[in-house]
């Protein structure tokens, strides 16, 4: 499972031009569900994605976590992140996970994020066409994959 975690001052997702899901200071998180993924993936993330310490401290350091400042969360399944693009200049999705498992794991995740504190959560539309505005602050962009945390 991977993740693209931004650190944003403002951050929304429509689809057909309508706003469904919309935070303010906090993380966009783009998620991509691999084959072969499981809750497990999904755990790992969330142990660490709330308690990375990226946002400033009184002197400036990041040294606080998005429950630190009551950061709310926007969450986007994103199939391509799980592109391979080691053979031509066309990306394959085959390791993407199957759109039911993909969107069951992907739930779970937003799921786990509202138990673990975050404040607001606020999702995308799985599998639609959307459009992600967002207001990077920093920037600070983080990329996270299950298989590499312990």
């Amino acid at each position: 499972m991977k993740a693209v975690i931004q650190r944003v001052i403002h951050s929304n997702v429509k689809t057909d031009g309508k706003v469904i899901g919309e935070i303010g200071k906090g993380f966009m998180i783009l998620l991509g569900v691999m084959q072969g993924d499981t809750k497990a993936d999904a755990d790992k993330l969330i142990k660490k994605i709330p308690y990375l310490r990226i946002f400033e401290d009184e002197n400036g350091k990041m040294n606080l976590s998005c429950l630190d400042v009551n950061g709310e969360m926007l969450v986007v399944s994103q199939f391509t992140l799980c592109a391979d693009c080691s053979h031509g200049r066309r990306p394959s999705f085959i390791r993407s996970a199957a759109p039911d498992e993909a969107n069951m794991l992907y739930e779970y995740f937003v799921q786990e994020l509202v138990k673990a504190g975050v404040s607001k959560v606020e999702t995308g539309c799985f599998g639609a066409d959307m459009k992600v505005e967002l207001i990077n602050d920093g920037p600070v962009t983080i990329i996270l994959d299950s298989e590499e945390l312990k």
